[in-house]
């Protein structure tokens, strides 16, 4: 495996002042994550994981130690110089798509591109096409996005967040709003970008969607209570097929 880290973390703390309280939500967290690997980071709710993909995604500061992205230090970054990264080494996939309404896929895809002054416009219109056909959304490029199944919908804003060919994708619970043949088709596309070589970080409370993934890191109480490499790892073009044939011994 390529041993570049694209995530270096270390002592990592985050506190939030809660009237006279102050609550710990990340307690001296280590963690690597190097290019390739696709893992789950996961816990109950309060358990940090939040916190963390915050913290990895420059929404947000830790309260102490260092965070190294892709090789650059995190922690002294001014807010201009977090916006830039997050627009060019990040892409974002949120449970809620948070894709722009009556606004086609592809004008939904080309909008990390917007911000990117060496992108014309004739090129951010072909990488916006070439991220949706690797999503397989080849015909849907002019739907409005109010006009997707949950599904398509989701497969846009993963178009969206692949098109500035970021370091690491960072999902947010990206399946929770979608029922399992969705999810697991969804899972399937991740997978296929992993085999790509596209490094992905997928926060999941759910264990049955971080068996799809290489590697599960378990939080709870702001702290890493396992890491490991994820056992029996199942294939979600595998799981897709089992749910066809059971749906079609029921009918």
């Amino acid at each position: 495996m390529n041993n570049h880290k694209i995530i270096e973390i270390k002592g990592l703390h985050k506190n939030y002042r809660v009237g006279d309280e102050t609550v710990k939500a990340l307690r001296g967290v280590d963690l690597s994550i190097t290019q390739g690997e696709f893992v789950a980071i996961m816990g109950t709710s309060g358990s940090g994981k939040s916190t963390l993909l915050n913290i990895l995604g420059c929404l947000d500061r830790a309260s102490e130690g260092d965070y190294w992205l892709d090789g650059n230090n995190v922690k002294s970054m001014k807010k201009n110089q977090l916006a830039e990264i997050r627009s060019t080494k990040l892409g974002f996939v949120f449970q809620s798509y948070n894709l722009l309404p009556r606004t086609t896929a592809l004008e939904n895809v080309e909008l990390p591109l917007l911000y990117n002054p060496s992108i014309n416009s004739k090129l951010r219109r072909e990488k916006a096409e070439a991220a949706l056909v690797a999503v397989g959304l080849q015909d849907r490029m002019k739907h409005l996005s109010n006009q997707m199944s949950g599904g398509q919908q989701q497969r846009v804003a993963i178009a969206r967040s692949i098109v500035n060919d970021p370091v690491i994708i960072l999902a947010d619970e990206a399946t929770g709003n979608l029922d399992t043949r969705t999810s697991f088709e969804i899972m399937a596309l991740f997978q296929e970008l992993n085999e790509k070589g596209i490094t992905i970080g997928f926060v999941t409370h759910e264990p049955d969607i971080a068996l799809f993934t290489k590697r599960n890191i378990v939080f709870r109480d702001g702290r890493i209570i396992k890491d490991a490499q994820t056992e029996n790892r199942a294939i979600a073009s595998e799981a897709i097929l089992k749910l066809k044939n059971e749906d079609y011994i029921l009918n």
